[in-house]
């Protein structure tokens, strides 16, 4: 990631930030704050995952002062979140406690990524707190069964316009999901959590009502896996999280377990295309979703791309058609729309579906050939 317009000891802090952070941090927006180095970017955005959620903070550098410490504007609903502050049991009794901030380095390339860290691990202790303080027997016995659960995050809160819930981020599985894939491209832990939302503050809310329950997960997993197409088992009355969470798991389990599987089910589909169509000339070796080999038809040359879904071979690939030597009046090669409806079978073998698809284009380049002569640009 370009850190331009940046000063170099800011943009350092910033390069071991996001190359070193669990998480994955982003910069929303960048700007200059000081009128005599205007085009120097001393102040930042960052949007830092929390509770399957993001908070944003603004970290103010000063380039006038480049060895001073910045400081960290929190989020507007954030008031009571004073994380270097200890408050004693006397009224008025507060002082700071040793921070991150306390002997501040610039020239420290590390010290940024720690100063969020401590910031994030604080933040939850104060979301933790909150949450524990809301007069609510349901939430509190819901706290009481998970507490032993590692990796849970909550969040709380309320507002004039919307009434109060609490969201707890559960994660999900005692997995490697990483070493389960052959070569993994992912840098950062694939997990799959369940969000659940409690309403607080509603007097009318019966005390088994069901939470808004959803699964999500880490964004590359969808490569693999189709989180949004799980169908979550039902939540029965009087139940609470420590009894719905393991079978949720267990299901779950399987069904990851399945999509690895899946993925040497589309390699071998891909490796029964080359006697038919040749060697590809693309592929992904990882996941197999996607593949391309260069097809003749006499004369008449095009590429075939084929895009398997994690639901192959229940459903067959989407195939693309793309001619290397017709273009469009911008200059585009020209692409058939995408191709879902040929000869297909999930019980064949993978050798007959390759010559079923075989058969098929000897037919459909005709067609595509047809299409790429109508879509020359006229003289």
């Amino acid at each position: 990631m370009p850190f331009d317009g940046f000063p170099p000891l800011i943009s350092s802090q910033l390069q071991y930030l996001f190359n070193h952070s669990p998480h994955t941090i982003q910069i929303e927006q960048a700007w200059s704050g000081t009128r005599y180095f205007p085009g120097s970017l001393d102040r930042f955005t960052l949007l830092i995952p929390y509770c399957l959620d993001y908070i944003k903070w603004d970290i103010i550098y000063n380039a006038e002062f480049p060895l001073a410490a910045p400081d960290v504007i929190f989020g507007s609903g954030d008031d009571g979140f004073h994380p270097f502050l200890a408050v004693g049991r006397e009224e008025g009794d507060s002082r700071l406690v040793k921070n991150s901030l306390t002997d501040w380095n610039n020239k420290d390339p590390t010290r940024l990524l720690a100063l969020v860290m401590e910031l994030r691990d604080k933040y939850r202790s104060y979301q933790e707190r909150r949450v524990g303080e809301v007069d609510d027997d349901r939430l509190k016995f819901e706290i009481s069964t998970i507490v032993s659960r590692e990796g849970i995050e909550m969040h709380m809160s309320s507002g004039v316009e919307k009434p109060g819930e609490v969201k707890f981020a559960v994660p999900l599985m005692d997995m490697d999901i990483n070493k389960m894939v052959l070569a993994c491209p992912w840098i950062h832990p694939q997990k799959i959590y369940l969000q659940v939302i409690y309403p607080v503050g509603r007097k009318y809310a019966s005390a088994t009502s069901v939470p808004r329950l959803k699964l999500m997960c880490t964004p590359e997993l969808k490569t693999l896996f189709s989180i949004d197409e799980v169908k979550l088992p039902a939540w029965l009355d009087g139940m609470c999280m420590a009894e719905y969470l393991p079978q949720l798991e267990e299901l779950l389990q399987r069904q990851v377990i399945e999509a690895v599987t899946s993925i040497d089910v589309r390699r071998k589909f891909i490796e029964a295309l080359s006697p038919v169509l040749g060697r590809p000339l693309e592929a992904d070796p990882v996941f197999c979703r996607r593949a391309s080999f260069l097809v003749y038809s006499g004369p008449f040359t095009f590429l075939v791309h084929f895009f398997l879904s994690t639901h192959f071979p229940k459903q067959r690939p989407s195939l693309m058609f793309q001619s290397i030597q017709h273009f469009n009046s911008l200059g585009m090669p020209v692409k058939s729309p995408l191709i879902t409806e040929y000869p297909w079978s999930p019980r064949w073998e993978p050798s007959q579906m390759a010559e079923r698809i075989s058969d098929f284009l000897v037919d459909e380049s005709l067609n595509f050939k047809r299409l790429c002569n109508e879509s020359q640009p006229q003289h």
